[in-house]
């Protein structure tokens, strides 16, 4: 019974994402006219586009498509709170990164992008980005408003 909800809720999820997902499609097809390939990775729930041709470098998560300017999302990377000096953690692996944003993607769906964009967008501020370092930090609290996030909050003072 478990596996037979987690999967309706998956399903949903992708459903209440779509508006989201075809922005990320849209842009991933224009990408593979300059150089870009996809792939479906179900480990991240999304269709990855590596090598994306813009952007500073990285990924970008729109809905359950993940545009990469890399080769490979199991590359390591820095945390935002690290970047900013704010603290010194370990390197994180990007594809944990932007599957927490794919899980907030499916819970929130359209309303994720304005949410996202109000709580400081691209920003070690937003509590978007430290849901989804935690996440890849440890596994667990890819959700925005988890209890560690509300108290990381409080604490952050003016970041």
């Amino acid at each position: 019974m478990g596996r037979a909800l987690i999967r309706i809720a998956r399903a949903f999820g992708i459903l209440w994402t779509v508006p989201n997902t075809v922005l990320g499609l849209v842009a991933g097809i224009v990408g593979i006219a300059f150089g870009a390939h996809a792939h479906l990775s179900r480990r991240e729930c999304a269709i990855v586009f590596h090598r994306w041709p813009w952007g500073p470098g990285g990924a970008i998560t729109l809905g359950n498509t993940i545009l990469h300017t890399g080769d490979s999302l199991d590359a390591p990377c820095v945390t935002y709170a690290h970047r900013a000096g704010h603290a010194k953690e370990p390197a994180i692996v990007l594809a944990d990164h932007e599957r927490a944003h794919v899980f907030q993607y499916m819970v929130l769906g359209p309303l994720f992008l304005p949410l996202y964009l109000a709580f400081g967008g691209v920003s070690v501020r937003n509590r978007f980005e430290r849901a989804a370092d935690r996440y890849a930090l440890t596994g667990t609290g890819w959700w925005p408003w988890s209890r560690d996030e509300v108290r990381n909050s409080s604490n952050m003072g003016n970041v």
